[in-house]
């Protein structure tokens, strides 16, 4: 008798086993925040990058953190980890040097830098408010000293072709002189960040890349320092070159029939896939994964729901809410005044307590006694020294509003609701718009800045 051999059961699975996705993370990648230089739409940005099967994905902009809350929102929504970051200006000496320069190439250098935590994050706020409101010289810069500063909780990639670690790479590939400074450059990045600088290599197709990716490796096998790949993504799409190449055209009113204009030299500066990323790098298949594990030390945690407003000085140790109502019932008074309906027999009617009532019992719910107290403060020095202001839209609709002065337009009057405005509902702070005469408005700004310090104060803009 013959032995009888049972094959083990084979499981469909093993069958046909599918390969695990290679490892690899956009760590250098720009938004229509790099203005009027990339051209990618955040939303879809992240989405392709969820297509690639990616579970990270970096924004770094050109010189500023525009974007970078709404790309948390929205990575964190797509389910994958958000890696903030900024592509900074460095200024060859001081930030606050400013002469000497024909262009901005020459003004500074280029750098990558990403926020590994809260601290990271933190930080590359100071550096890019630092470039704007300090350095700002052709572009929004940084330098090594205020860098060195702040370099806790960043991850430093060196850079670009236009960085400084490759511009000295390519003043001469051959040349040891450029070697070594290339070197020197290097190694001072890296007795700043340790182990959290990374030699960035780039191949778009352009040879440019070629000749610095050549040099740079070299450089990093001899100083012992880990590569990694990017992408220099400046589009989601590759059909997407064409309007990135008429936003170039825009933001430096040329012709596109201008064959001496700034441009991208082709089409390949879209979000590729990791395999797209493996093919380009043969042989440096480490550099290309080394992404995914920079990616990996990335947890940043941002929180949207508190407020942090300023204190208020209420005067006889009165509450904030006790005052503001004060204020509000001896400004109705002046409001009304000779108006029967509105006040009767001295006092004021049951209708404007009732409504007073209501949005300060919202007020007070909602925590914002404080918030109105400071807005009222700077409205009432305007009135104090002549300064035309009014509120607009949906502040209007407010009684307390109308009694601060903030408004001059009556809500009992016109049935106008304060639900428009402040509901209990919703999360969001209060929107008190306030249009103060142009000529005058600085003179309200710094009084806020002086009663309530510099550093509580700033002007924001908006897309």
């Amino acid at each position: 008798m013959s032995d009888t051999i049972i094959a083990p059961e084979m499981s469909i699975e093993a069958a046909t086993e599918i390969p695990e996705p290679q490892p690899f993370v956009h760590l250098h990648c720009h938004s229509h925040y790099s203005l009027l230089d990339g051209a990618g739409d955040i939303g879809k940005l992240v989405n392709r990058a969820v297509d690639h099967g990616m579970n990270a994905l970096a924004l770094t902009d050109h010189g500023n953190l525009h974007g970078a809350l709404e790309f948390y929102r929205k990575a964190k929504d797509a389910g994958i980890n958000p890696i903030i970051g900024y592509e900074a200006y460095i200024a060859p000496g001081s930030r606050f040097d400013k002469g000497g320069a024909s262009s901005s190439k020459a003004a500074s250098y280029h750098l990558t830098l990403l926020a590994q935590n809260r601290t990271g994050f933190k930080n590359l706020i100071k550096l890019a408010s630092a470039a704007s409101l300090e350095g700002f010289y052709f572009k929004p810069r940084i330098d090594k000293e205020i860098l060195e500063k702040y370099n806790e909780g960043i991850v430093c990639l060196s850079g670009c072709v236009s960085s400084e670690f490759s511009r000295a790479i390519l003043k001469g590939i051959q040349t040891k002189e450029h070697e070594e400074e290339a070197k020197k450059v290097a190694g001072w990045f890296h007795k700043v960040f340790g182990d959290r600088y990374f030699i960035e290599i780039m191949n778009n197709d352009v040879d440019i890349q070629r000749t610095q990716l050549e040099g740079a490796v070299d450089i990093a096998n001899k100083m012992g320092l880990p590569l990694v790949a990017t992408s220099d993504c400046h589009y989601v799409n590759q059909e997407d070159a064409e309007a990135q190449d008429i936003m170039l055209c825009i933001n430096t009113g040329r012709f596109r029939t201008d064959n001496t204009r700034m441009k991208m030299e082709n089409d390949q500066f879209f979000l590729r896939s990791p395999q797209q990323m493996y093919e380009k790098f043969p042989g440096l298949e480490d550099a290309v994964g080394r992404s995914q594990q920079i990616a990996d030390t990335v947890d940043i945690q941002l929180e949207f729901n508190q407020y942090f407003f300023p204190s208020f000085p209420c005067p006889d140790e009165l509450t904030p809410l006790d005052y503001l109502r004060k204020l509000c019932e001896q400004g109705l008074m002046e409001r009304y005044e000779g108006d029967d309906e509105r006040i009767i027999d001295g006092n004021l009617s049951d209708e404007v307590m009732a409504r007073l009532d209501r949005e300060l019992d919202v007020i007070e719910k909602l925590g914002y006694p404080t918030y109105f107290l400071i807005v009222w403060d700077f409205v009432n020095h305007a009135r104090d020294i002549g300064i035309s202001a009014t509120a607009r839209g949906s502040g209007v609709g407010a009684i307390v509003c109308y009694a601060l002065y903030m408004s001059h337009v009556c809500p009992l009057r016109y049935d106008l609701l304060f639900e428009r405005f402040l509901d209990e509902s919703r999360t969001e702070p209060p929107d008190i718009d306030i249009d103060f005469e142009k000529e005058r408005r600085i003179e309200v700004i710094d009084y806020v800045k002086e009663r309530y310090g510099s550093e509580m104060v700033c002007q924001i803009g908006t897309f």
